[in-house]
Formats: structure tokens, sequence, C-alpha cells
């Protein structure tokens, strides 16, 4: 793959995962019921990409174990930020997602004893200002704050998925484990989902699917494929596109207008979000980045 083959391929993946919340609006089914269907079709689209490449490693118990529960942890994420867009609008879903780099800064130094450095206090200390201008009032009792509570929620459990990789996905084909994953969700939220099954519209199950096939099976793929090309802080910077394209998409399909307020809000998250990964870049050791 060319180097501009590969940064053409990472835009789309952006895009993309950019289109979650979209897809999910557009889908009048609950929350769990998406991230059911999600999970399926992308389950049915990564299994034949685990045998391209390089072969898939033999897996213990054990770590099919640990996979899965990282798995959960991902189905809780795709659940609490569906539920933001229900509830709120797609930007404010977004945003509030988008803080997730700080959790990890948070979780990285408690789980691994890691010390937490000046400038990564810098990038909580923005996403938390961030966030204040994201929501126009805090009120308990209005959507945007239900919303963005939702979507901070799953900033975290989607940290707790980052963090949990870094144990779990060391030497496992990142098809694979994306497989195993998926199909952890798929049993779990089956027997929660399956009453609501018969209701889902044939139209909803259109925007169900092209969440599993492109903006998780294709999305990862892409992600994965440019990265044997482009280093890790080229990809930090399209990727902070992401919301990007989630607001304007927002913004043209549904009227979601987002005030000046809430947009220098988000600046202040995406730079935080830049400003993690390069710090994650410098501080990876010469082997990691090979």
């Amino acid at each position: 793959m060319q180097h501009r083959t590969a940064l053409l391929s990472l835009h789309l993946g952006a895009l993309f995962f950019g289109l979650s919340g979209i897809f999910g609006k557009l889908a009048l089914a609950a929350p769990l019921v998406i991230v059911f269907g999600r999970a399926l079709f992308a389950v049915g689209a990564l299994a034949p990409l685990t045998r391209f490449g390089e072969p898939a490693v033999p897996l213990s118990w054990q770590r099919r174990l640990a996979l899965a529960g990282a798995g959960l942890l991902l189905g809780g994420h795709w659940w609490a930020f569906f539920i933001a867009v229900k509830v709120s609008s797609v930007a404010v879903a977004t945003l509030g997602f988008a803080s997730f780099p700080a959790f990890t800064v948070l979780l990285e130094g408690l789980l691994f004893r890691e010390r937490v450095r000046a400038a990564e206090w810098g990038v909580v200390a923005l996403v938390s200002v961030g966030l204040v201008l994201v929501t126009p009032q805090f009120d308990l009792g209005s959507d945007a704050t239900l919303g963005l509570a939702w979507a901070v929620f799953s900033g975290l459990l989607f940290a707790m998925v980052s963090v949990s990789n870094r144990a779990t996905t060391a030497g496992v084909k990142p098809a694979q484990a994306a497989l195993w994953q998926n199909l952890a969700i798929v049993l779990a939220s089956l027997p929660l989902a399956w009453v609501a099954l018969p209701e889902v519209r044939p139209l909803d199950w259109l925007w169900i699917a092209l969440l599993g096939l492109l903006c998780t099976a294709l999305a990862h793929s892409l992600f994965v494929a440019s990265l044997r090309v482009l280093n890790a802080r080229s990809a930090s910077v399209v990727f902070a596109l992401e919301p990007v394209y989630g607001i304007a998409f927002a913004w043209w399909l549904f009227n979601e207008q987002p005030n000046l307020r809430m947009l220098f809000g988000g600046a202040l998250i995406l730079l935080a979000t830049l400003s993690s990964a390069r710090l994650s870049k410098r501080a990876a050791s010469p082997e990691d980045l090979s």
C-alpha cells in the first residue's frame, strides 16, 4: 500500500467511525438491539478476514475469556453511546465520547502504576473545560445534560476497552481479537434484545447492517491496514477528525447546528485528543514504534 492510499484509507476509516452516531440516530430500534445487530454483522464480516494475511494465533481459553471481557466493555460503550445519541444529539454524544483520552490517562496511571505527567494532567483539564462548554446548561432534567452524561460514560467504558486491550491483545491478529470481542457482544446481548427483534423495521436493519459492516469491520480493517504504512502520529491527527465528520453529517441530515460555545468546547476536546496521542507517541519505546 502506497502512502497516498494509506492516507485515503485512514480518512475513510475515520469517516466510517464518525458515521456511527448517524446510523444510530437513523435506526429507530432500541440501543440494545442496535448493539446486538452491529456486533452480529461485524462478526459475519470479520470471520473471513481472520483467514487473510498472517495466520491467526492459537488462543487459550484464558485469552479468549479475556478478549470476551474486553468485548463486553466495548458493547457497554456502544450501548451508552447510542443512548446518548437518542436522548440528545449526535454532536453532544460524539463530543462527550471524545473525552476518553482523559479517562485513559487516569486509568493507566491507576492500573499500571504509571506516573501521570504534568502534560497529561493538562489533557484531563482540557477535556473537563471542553465538556463544560459543550453543554449549554447543567440541568439534570435537560436532554442535553443527560445525553452528555451517557456520552461521557461511554467514553469511560471505551477507555477501559483501550486499557484492557493493552493487556489482552498483545500478539493477537487484530481481526481475530475484534472477532472474539464482537462474538461476546452478540452472545451477551441476544437474550436481552431477543424480545424486541421482531419489531425492528427492515429499514432499521439496513442502518444497523451499515453500522456493523462499515463502521466496525471495514473501518477497523482500514485503520489497521493504514498503520502498516503511516505512523501513529499521522493516524492520531486524522482520527481526531472523527467527531468533525459526525457533527458535519448531523448538521446536514438532522439540522443539529452546534452553537459557538459547543464548537469551542469541541475544539478543546479535540486538542486534548491530539495532545494525548502525541504524548503516547513520545512515551512509547522504539520497539513499540516498529
